[in-house]
């Protein structure tokens, strides 16, 4: 009998269970169809929102670079009320990041720091109070700080500005000639303060996730509690960490009043950071917008464009760098 011909047998017929037809219904049911939407809706209008922006801020900022005289990147100047308007941004770009990278290098290795006392060393009631003390100075406005940092942190400035002078002054970089301490660096003190809170609470809830387990087992094999920490919960944290550090730096970068309130601006590039004067792009758009014309309006808002771009650089950046560690993230731990 030729087998070719024999009926090929019949798979038995499939039934699906019980969950998975609940997850079938569940897959159309109304509710899970809104959400959807809703959810697809907000990833879209938020494109929609950074579009916007980016159009508007290069639409007017091309306005205004046509009319300028200057150089737009090159200039230590800004005259955009003037006729003919003559403005630069490199005075604010260099305020901007020199301000914002000290205050980087300050506030980051404390405030992950106290997180880690505040999650592995203080006693609950201790690292409660502190936790407690931490998110008061986050809903801290801005111009109290800048306040305080006017009539407080400028005036007992003369001790530090004087020792840094002392030791390292022959750098150059820390020459201190006397004067009000209305400078770069008090201003990246003044946003450390104000950012550690950012990272601290964000350090803190990412340091307490780490698992328990690895802990433990760290323990268990006879290691400190820093060995502990070092092998266990810092690469764990460590992109959190790095995402903490990048929602401070957000804020350090856009800062107004406090700076504000503090700088003595000027457009001038000194060597020494102690050296009062200079200027950032937030404090600059706060203390001229009032006063421009419409091209010293468009001027500010090609200033902000930069600002814009400098900080999406800086995300990306910061999202490349965790991507690369994807072995640290709590989702893969």
């Amino acid at each position: 009998m030729d087998i070719s011909t024999q009926d090929a047998p019949v798979p038995p017929p499939t039934t699906q269970t019980a969950e998975q037809k609940r997850a079938a219904r569940g897959a159309t049911r109304p509710g899970d169809r809104i959400f959807l939407g809703l959810s697809r809706g907000s990833g879209i209008l938020l494109l929609v929102i950074m579009a916007a922006i980016a159009v508007f801020l290069t639409y007017r900022a091309v306005l205004a670079i046509s009319e300028d005289e200057a150089n737009f990147l090159t200039a230590f100047e800004w005259e955009a009320n003037a006729d003919p308007p003559k403005f630069g941004i490199a005075v604010l770009a260099y305020g901007t990041v020199i301000s914002s990278i000290i205050a980087m290098v300050i506030a980051v290795p404390i405030s992950v720091g106290i997180a880690l006392f505040i999650t592995h060393y203080a006693p609950r009631r201790i690292g409660g109070l502190i936790s407690y003390v931490i998110d008061l100075l986050a809903a801290v406005p801005s111009i109290v700080y800048g306040l305080w940092g006017a009539l407080v942190l400028v005036p007992n400035m003369d001790g530090l500005f004087g020792w840094l002078d002392s030791y390292f002054g022959w750098t150059g970089v820390f020459d201190w000639q006397g004067g009000p301490a209305r400078s770069l660096f008090t201003v990246g003190i003044l946003l450390a303060i104000m950012i550690l809170p950012i990272v601290t609470n964000v350090s803190r809830e990412v340091f307490r996730q780490a698992p328990q387990m690895h802990q433990e087992a760290a323990l268990a094999l006879g290691a400190t509690r820093w060995e502990v920490i070092r092998m266990s919960v810092l690469p764990f944290g460590r992109s959190g960490v790095i995402s903490a550090s990048m929602l401070g730096l957000g804020r350090a970068l856009g800062e107004t009043m406090a700076v504000a309130t503090v700088l003595s601006p000027s457009f001038l590039i000194e060597t020494s950071l102690l050296d009062p004067g200079g200027g950032t792009f937030a404090q600059n758009i706060a203390s001229k917008f009032g006063e421009a014309t419409e091209t010293g309006r468009d001027a500010l808002i090609a200033s902000g464009l930069v600002l814009f771009v400098i900080t999406l650089l800086v995300n990306g950046a910061a999202r490349a760098i965790i991507a690369r560690r994807k072995e640290y993230s709590g989702a893969n731990a």
